[in-house]
């Protein structure tokens, strides 16, 4: 009878160290192997595994370190391998550890010693750095569509509504009128400039460390610029030490990803108040809200309410990879593992939220005479008034008092500026005459009013949107 010379609880060496397992004397515990495998979560990046591979052979091949066959044998059995996880029949083994290690591993069972060749010059660590500016690359450019197609959305409504009049709020108190299509534009910016956040990380993501090998670089005479190109890379990295250790890239990503959220939150927080039975502001379609399972009248905002929510755990993302990073000495460690699931949950959790928005915000359908209402209530055009007096010589702290009086008379009559009789309203100034009503108490003259750049006049709500579509053909141009 023979007995294995393996300890309990293991597995054997050619299951967890056939890739490099020479320096040890007996198997990885099979609690550990399990415990430090990625290959859970990194096989997502499959296809950037395998085309950075591509580009490395092929950049072998070049150097003369490969001949062309074997060149060829590799990309063939890659494209091969590549072709079986799309099909769902590649097996993923924990034993493997990771998506590099599965791949190379199912390779050299294909094409033979051909397959072992692949890794030279190069290492894990500038392997699965390069791998993760890829995926990262990718998943940026879809989400800027997202944002596009979510801004556009906005400028559709915008441009339905340049004179539906609602409250503007301060305090969430009334403050001003102002045009829903002016507030749709604050949106649209808050959105502006997550692009431009997102199209600057992406420089910064889109430098290759591949060459940087274990940590100092590698002996053989490889062409990075080559495989850069190959690759679609701007540049390359400089520093070896740094290419493999930081990942500052992914924490600048996750960094945008939180203030996208940060706005889709607020964004949400409006609708939900909007949609609630004490405003009426807005009406979002039945799909995009569930019913209650013991009030048969109740109509969820669910989308707003789980993107409000969901901001929370972008924001955990974010200090997980900061928390992550901040005691690491160079150049590479294992810590650095951890560095995949709080960067793909922040992309998920982006994606689904601005696709969520970008089907829903065309779909709203505002309660025009509702805003309005609203915004007769809270003498939302006791600006207006200071204003109006100040044009006639008054000093404006002067005219603030005299409008403060005249809301106490308002608030004590129950009724607006709007509807104060002009006896009443003079007898707090004799400046006021019959032309307050039309030039400074009116909605439409509030808002006509504020007619300059960033005003909320109708006129200027045209205008604006009228550049933010060239602005928008600028930014994804």
């Amino acid at each position: 009878m023979t007995t294995s010379s393996n300890p309990p609880n293991s597995v054997t060496p050619d299951q967890t160290s056939g890739m490099w397992g020479g320096r040890f004397s007996e198997a990885t515990d099979a609690f550990v192997a399990e415990f430090t495998a990625s290959v859970q979560f990194d096989q997502r990046f499959y296809k950037q595994d395998i085309a950075g591979s591509i580009a490395h052979a092929t950049m072998l091949a070049k150097v003369g370190v490969l001949t062309e066959a074997e060149r060829d044998d590799i990309i063939e059995g890659l494209s091969t391998i590549r072709s079986e996880i799309e099909a769902g029949n590649f097996e993923w083994r924990i034993d493997l550890e990771d998506v590099h290690m599965n791949i190379e591993s199912r390779l050299t069972q294909r094409i033979g010693i051909t397959g072992k060749k692949l890794h030279t010059g190069r290492s894990r660590n500038d392997q699965v750095a390069t791998d993760i500016r890829l995926y990262l690359r990718d998943e940026i450019d879809d989400i800027l569509k997202l944002l596009e197609r979510l801004q556009k959305g906005l400028l559709g409504l915008a441009a339905k509504n340049v004179n539906t009049i609602m409250p503007g709020f301060t305090h969430l108190q009334t403050a001003q009128p102002v045009t829903f299509g002016h507030h749709l534009l604050a949106w649209f910016e808050m959105l502006v400039r997550d692009t431009e956040r997102l199209q600057d990380c992406r420089k910064r993501v889109n430098r290759m460390p591949l060459g940087s090998a274990a940590l100092a670089g590698t002996t053989y005479p490889i062409d990075r610029a080559y495989t850069a190109e190959l690759l679609g890379f701007e540049a390359v990295s400089e520093n070896s030490l740094d290419a493999v250790s930081d990942r500052d890239f992914a924490i600048e990503f996750n960094a945008a990803a939180a203030l996208i959220m940060m706005h889709l939150s607020r964004m949400s927080e409006e609708l939900i108040l909007w949609t609630s039975a004490q405003f009426k502001f807005v009406n979002i379609p039945d799909r995009f809200c569930t019913g209650s399972s013991i009030m048969p009248q109740k109509k969820n905002p669910d989308v707003p309410e789980l993107i409000r929510g969901k901001s929370g755990r972008v924001f955990g993302d974010l200090i997980s990879l900061l928390t992550l990073m901040k005691g690491q000495p160079l150049a590479y460690n294992k810590d650095n593992q951890e560095d995949k699931e709080p960067l793909f949950d922040a992309i998920d959790t982006v994606r689904g939220s601005l696709m969520a928005f970008a089907d829903m915000i065309p779909a709203l359908v505002p309660n025009i005479e509702i805003m309005r209402e609203a915004a007769l209530r809270g003498f939302s055009t006791a600006t207006d008034l200071a204003d109006y007096l100040v044009k006639k010589g008054v000093a404006f702290r002067d005219a603030h008092e005299i409008v403060g009086k005249a809301v106490a008379l308002g608030v004590a009559a129950e009724k607006d500026l709007s509807e104060l009789t002009l006896e009443q309203l003079q007898q707090f100034s004799d400046l006021i005459t019959a032309d307050v009503f039309d030039k400074a108490l009116t909605l439409e003259a509030s808002v006509n009013a504020r007619d300059h750049i960033g005003g909320t006049s109708p006129k200027q709500v045209e205008a604006a949107i009228a550049r933010a579509h060239t602005r928008l053909e600028q930014l994804y141009a």
